[in-house]
């Protein structure tokens, strides 16, 4: 099964997504993630990504995505993208990608939060410097005020500021719009409230998709 998990930043797709790959045996594609490391040594992405928070071409996050596919997940099987893909053309990218594997995309979920509550719980998260652990001071506190656990201090990423957190926001509007649209009329996606409880929305997800 091939699952794409899509929902604005601070919509908790991290959280699903793990609680997803680890219940149904998949291999979590973390997009964001798998960026923001390869940006610690690429300026060009650094800026794109961390200073400016805007988002790569298409093609260049295609390339990106499968050469990384090729190293965890080559056969294109039960694989949770998580936050990719983002607009219509990188579906279709991806789409045609699996097809040549003989698989497809069989689910879409969609997180759906509002602006508002997106900018309140990312502008709390906090990352380690040392570890690289992530805390949140809404939800997940560390165990001393500014300290992680390993005694790292904690600082605010750049992209988790409020002043960058709209500016992702209208660009993840702008191009993932149609994209659900697009989902919805290809009948694989899944619209479930991202504000709920955490349990809440994974047993809402499970539920709608038949397990």
């Amino acid at each position: 099964m091939n699952i794409i998990l899509l929902g604005p930043q601070g919509s908790g797709k991290g959280t699903q997504a793990r609680m997803l790959s680890e219940k149904l045996g998949l291999v979590h594609v973390d997009v964001g993630a798998h960026l923001r490391n390869l940006s610690k040594n690429d300026q060009k992405l650094d800026k794109i990504i961390n200073e400016i928070g805007a988002l790569l071409p298409d093609k260049e996050v295609f390339a990106i995505v499968t050469k990384y596919l090729k190293e965890i997940a080559p056969d294109g099987r039960n694989i949770l993208f998580d936050g990719y893909p983002r607009g219509i053309r990188q579906y279709n990218l991806m789409k045609n990608w699996l097809i040549k594997k003989g698989t497809k995309f069989d689910a879409a979920i969609y997180l759906d939060i509002k602006e508002k509550e997106s900018v309140r719980r990312l502008s709390a998260r906090r990352v380690c410097c040392q570890c690289g652990a992530i805390y949140n001071l809404i939800t997940n506190l560390p165990p001393r005020k500014g300290y992680c656990a390993c005694g790292g201090r904690l600082m605010q990423r750049e992209d988790d500021k409020p002043r960058v957190i709209r500016k992702r926001l209208a660009l993840y509007y702008q191009q993932t719009a149609p994209l659900v649209d697009f989902l919805t009329n290809e009948g694989i996606l899944i619209r479930v409230d991202g504000e709920k409880p955490i349990e809440i929305v994974f047993q809402t997800i499970l539920s709608r998709l038949g397990i």
